[in-house]
């Protein structure tokens, strides 16, 4: 079976800029809440007994994605974390794809900025940019607000303002598996040192989403452990910059 249609994006995860998106989101359960409740639940169950301090809470899951002349359109549905770890086990899955926002944070010596995430998280001891799946918070008017995601999630993680970085409005995409980054670039006007400084005074004050953050000078895929969709865009930016 293959994944919902990807009309012209490079499907191995290459950077491309585009024009704009819409990320509409429609009212009833996503098509998978309906086919696959049981082994969606059952599924839970266990991801729940490896790891309890898990938290089902909703989660915006795409049902088709295409993209024709540089702009993304996407359709997706409130649905469920549980189901979302289901489907992220097998992401060729016809009918589901994910959307997130990707911000790629820049530190004023070359650095990008990413994060580790804790152990008690779904992604434990990976390294990848703040970011998180659409969830209630970020739907407005029917539609996910990419940007405001991505200024809530990176606020939720680290601490930093990306209304401090300066920013020039490009957004480009990153796709691969049926999952779909969509990018924005931050510079901050700090020093790599002083970024991970100001994350780790938020750390300590007891956020714990994330046990501490990396500065990356390099594409070395084996420096970090790091997500696969940090990868592509890694070689993208260390090649452009």
């Amino acid at each position: 079976m293959t994944s919902a249609n990807i009309i012209g994006l490079p499907e191995d995860g290459r950077v491309v800029e585009i024009s704009g998106y819409t990320l509409s989101v429609e009212d009833g359960m996503h098509p998978l809440d309906l086919e696959y409740a049981a082994a969606i639940a059952a599924h839970w169950e266990i991801e729940r007994g490896a790891n309890p301090a898990l938290f089902n809470g909703p989660v915006v899951l795409q049902r088709a994605i295409t993209c024709r002349d540089g702009w993304i359109s996407a359709v997706g549905h409130v649905s469920s974390f549980a189901t979302f770890l289901w489907w992220r086990q097998r992401p060729m899955l016809a009918g589901a794809s994910h959307v997130f926002g990707y911000p790629v944070i820049a530190s004023s010596d070359g650095a990008l900025i990413a994060v580790r995430m804790a152990a008690h998280t779904a992604n434990a001891g990976q390294v990848y940019f703040a970011a998180g799946s659409f969830d209630l918070a970020d739907i407005i008017d029917g539609r996910c607000d990419l940007i405001g995601n991505m200024h809530r999630e990176v606020s939720e993680e680290t601490g930093l303002d990306l209304s401090d970085a300066a920013t020039d409005g490009r957004i480009f995409a990153s796709y691969r598996m049926s999952k779909l980054a969509l990018l924005q670039i931050f510079r901050f006007e700090l020093t790599a040192d002083e970024v991970l400084a100001r994350i780790g005074r938020f750390i300590g004050s007891g956020h714990d989403e994330i046990d501490g953050a990396v500065a990356i000078f390099d594409p070395t895929p084996s420096a970090h452990r790091y997500n696969p969709a940090m990868l592509p865009i890694l070689r993208w930016y260390f090649a452009a910059d």
